[in-house]
């Protein structure tokens, strides 16, 4: 398997969702299963390779379409191996098909070492055509179009990880209680494959089918283009605010809640001083804050807590989209790419949401202050902040009074996280959270 290994190294290291960019992959095959032939006679298989180029070995799902002739999407083509000719799976309906089957229990497939199972929410799910979307990091996604002219999106996890995907988990329990502020969740695939470390299995979902929203806009996209036409956005930081607030009241109906202890408490505090160490190290600027910015952790730590619940963990204007007939929608529910899974779905308190919602208003305005010439938005950013507050108070009361503490310490723990990531990833938007910490702590000072 030297060859298959050697090929989807070299065209991995190309693609948006590999996510340890600064080095080349260091690839082991673990393990392959395979679906049902399609209908071309073009084999369909699911590979996962271990990488241990990064310091901890991560696990990636690779799903190909392999061709005796080079007929597929060129776009998608990542080489010739043991004579035939390789598509990525996701540009390519023959895969999708096959997914689609497995969700609905009526494919199967082949393997000696990993395997998967579909699961279904609702009425089957037969594909007529698909095509792959572009711009994402970290997944892959495909809208799909049914037999009975339904639209659904398609996610596949390209990083996959032991133990339960939020994305699924908490999707799964917000549409079997109704939810309206979420795409109904229709099914997913889950899987088997070897550690890396060759201790036993890990399980976890490879991909999910939700309904696919025609018509809705993203919230990113929008509110940059309203802040860069300087038109208001506050009626729609308000209804989203508002909505914000519905979907924890949601949340808390259909998945657990708890009542923090001193031990949750002191389990968070040790997260954020573990973000401040590593940003502080990578960051050194920020070393000179540690001071500050422990201050305010300090005061959260010993101020009264909300009940803790599960929450969206990841929120932010590209995790929404406004429908015309629907309103906000929330999507994308796995957390923050660099926390380890298994605490994704740990209970937690709603600010930690709010607290990302107003950060991302934040770097709409840092983002067009790069603009050359440059827009200042830094008023329409401060409106915007206000209003989604507003909104959110009118649904949750006073929760956002109440932890006034907490909310700080989150936002400026966010803020503490985004250097991090920036330094990491887009060292030229540094600026942005850095400036975000300076003024948090001027705030409290004032």
């Amino acid at each position: 398997m030297t060859e298959l290994t050697e090929l989807v190294g070299s065209w991995m290291r190309l693609q948006r969702w590999y996510s340890t960019k600064s080095v080349e992959p260091r690839l082991r095959l673990l393990a392959s299963f395979e679906a049902e032939p399609a209908a071309d006679g073009a084999r369909v298989l699911t590979h996962f390779f271990a990488d241990d180029a990064p310091r901890l070995p991560r696990v990636y799902q690779v799903p190909v379409v392999a061709r005796a002739h080079r007929e597929g999407d060129p776009t998608a083509y990542i080489g010739e191996a043991g004579g035939r000719h390789l598509y990525d799976g996701p540009a390519d309906e023959s895969y999708v098909s096959s997914l689609l089957d497995l969700i609905c229990g009526v494919g199967r497939t082949q393997g000696a070492d990993a395997v998967a199972r579909g699961y279904r929410i609702g009425e089957a799910l037969k594909l007529h055509s698909s095509r792959k979307l572009t711009g994402e990091q970290s997944n892959t996604s495909i809208v799909g179009e049914l037999d009975n002219g339904e639209l659904v999106l398609i996610k596949v996890f390209r990083v996959v990880q032991d133990g339960a995907n939020p994305d699924v988990s908490t999707l799964a329990a917000l549409t079997q209680g109704g939810s309206q502020r979420t795409p109904a969740l229709r099914g997913w695939v889950a899987g088997t494959w070897p550690r890396p470390d060759g201790l036993g299995t890990a399980s976890g979902e490879l991909a999910l089918a939700q309904n696919f929203l025609s018509g809705a806009e993203d919230g990113w996209e929008l509110a940059v283009s309203a802040a860069e036409r300087g038109e208001d956005f506050s009626d729609r930081a308000f209804a989203l605010g508002a909505g914000t607030a519905e979907l924890h009241a949601q949340l808390a109906e259909v998945l657990p809640t708890k009542i923090a202890t001193r031990d949750d408490v002191a389990v968070a505090l040790d997260a954020m001083f573990q973000r401040l160490t590593l940003a502080s190290t990578e960051v050194p600027v920020i070393a000179e804050s540690r001071a500050g910015i422990a201050a305010v952790y300090a005061l959260a730590a010993e101020s009264a807590h909300p009940l803790l619940q599960r929450i969206h963990g990841d929120l932010h204007l590209g995790q929404v989209l406004y429908s015309p007939e629907r309103g906000w929608q929330f999507i994308d529910f796995e957390g923050e790419p660099l926390r380890p899974l298994a605490d994704r779905a740990i209970p937690d308190a709603p600010l930690r949401d709010v607290a990302g919602m107003l950060r991302s208003f934040d770097y709409v305005a840092g983002s067009l202050a790069r603009r050359d010439p440059p827009v200042d938005a830094a008023s329409w950013a401060a409106r915007a902040r206000q209003s989604y507050l507003d909104g959110y108070a009118q649904v949750a009361g006073s929760a956002v009074a109440d932890h006034a503490a907490l909310l700080d310490a989150f936002e400026l723990d966010k803020a503490v996280y985004e250097v991090t990531y920036e330094s990491r990833h887009r060292p030229a938007w540094l600026p942005i959270p850095l400036a975000a910490v300076n003024r948090l702590l001027s705030a409290r000072v004032t």
